[in-house]
């Protein structure tokens, strides 16, 4: 049975996003994390890749800055984000496209439950070769919690030319380096939004202009409109 509303329960972890609950269709979008979309019981998702093709699957994995959408959910699911240079992010991403066999037979009944369930099975072990450069590292580190940021000023903390701090953001993470700031604003609004706040104050606080700045570009980042992520889903 296919459905098109989101309704469920999330929570926020360092690098990305667990949900559970009904997962529903979403417009065509790419967004910084590495992503883990799966269904659970007998229903196929119906997903749609770059150049817009449909298919259907168990579980599909949507590598960092891949261009993708639902063109129909299913009742219960899971939807996992993992940032790209995180060790589980690294592994998935070498696993791109479908991943029905990523996916346990036995979890637990409750969406979120098996979304929690699946997020502590995945890959975790070290990734040899996988250490990022170390001024991008730096940046890193330096990036949440700063607004308007500049690639000259990134590249002042990174201790590297502007051309070689955009081409690791490119080679190690998979996007520019604006669209991993706009991902790092977005996360900070998701954060407000669970803490109660209305999304004019939340979208605010993460320094967006207003409420429509910031439908703009989640609905560019998650092919939803954030109202979405307050009205039904429940932020543990």
């Amino acid at each position: 049975m296919s459905v098109t509303g989101w309704a469920g329960r999330a929570r926020l972890r360092p690098g990305g996003v667990v949900y559970g609950g009904a997962v529903g269709s979403a417009s065509a979008h790419a967004h910084h994390s590495v992503q883990v979309i799966a269904a659970l019981g007998g229903d196929d998702l119906l997903m749609a890749g770059p150049a817009g093709e449909p298919f259907r699957c168990r579980a599909y994995v949507v590598p960092s800055g891949v261009r993708h959408s639902v063109l129909g959910g299913v009742p219960r699911g899971v939807v996992l984000h993992y940032d790209p240079l995180s060790t589980a992010g690294r592994r998935l991403a070498a696993l791109a496209g479908d991943a029905g066999d990523l996916v346990p037979d036995a979890l637990p009944a409750d969406p979120f439950e098996a979304a929690c369930a699946l997020d502590s099975v995945l890959p975790q072990g070290p990734l040899p070769g996988a250490t990022p450069h170390p001024g991008l590292v730096r940046v890193l580190d330096w990036l949440p919690g700063r607004e308007h940021v500049r690639l000259s000023q990134a590249a002042e903390v990174a201790c590297l030319s502007e051309s070689r701090l955009a081409h690791l953001f490119r080679a190690e993470l998979g996007l520019p380096f604006r669209p991993y700031v706009l991902w790092l604003r977005l996360m900070r609004t998701a954060e407000l939004a669970s803490q109660g706040h209305s999304l004019t104050d939340a979208a605010h606080g993460a320094g967006f202009a207003d409420g429509a700045h910031l439908s703009r570009v989640w609905r560019r980042m998650f092919g939803i409109p954030p109202s979405d992520f307050t009205r039904t889903i429940q932020w543990m």
